[in-house]
């Protein structure tokens, strides 16, 4: 299996099971939404993933090949979210399942 196969397959059965959940893009990455939010996606380096809980952050930075996810390439990643390679589709399922049901409401931002 490919991994956007084993990416589809993800997508296929969340969008299944949760209504709140869509298959979508972003940038155009394929990507799944919940309440009009990416909660992970299909870089070209691996599954990308938004966890905001720093325990299960810190377990998927921890599998081998893991990395922040920088779209711009130019040294800026994004903080929460974390590319887990093609290499290590073992991780992608359980992950995807982690980032649906975090809490991914925005924080407020400094006031000005």
């Amino acid at each position: 299996m490919t991994p956007r196969e084993r990416y589809d397959d993800i997508v296929d059965a969340i969008t299944a099971w949760h209504p709140h959940c869509r298959a979508s893009k972003v940038f155009g990455m394929p990507c799944v939404k919940r309440a009009g939010r990416v909660v992970f996606g299909l870089s070209r380096t691996g599954m990308v993933f938004k966890l905001t809980d720093p325990v299960v952050h810190t377990r998927a930075l921890a599998v081998p090949g893991a990395h922040l996810f920088d779209p711009s390439g130019r040294g800026e990643p994004f903080r929460q979210w974390v590319v887990v390679p093609p290499e290590r589709t073992d991780e992608w399922e359980a992950l995807a399942y982690e980032a649906m049901a975090q809490d991914h409401t925005p924080r407020p931002g400094p006031s000005t």
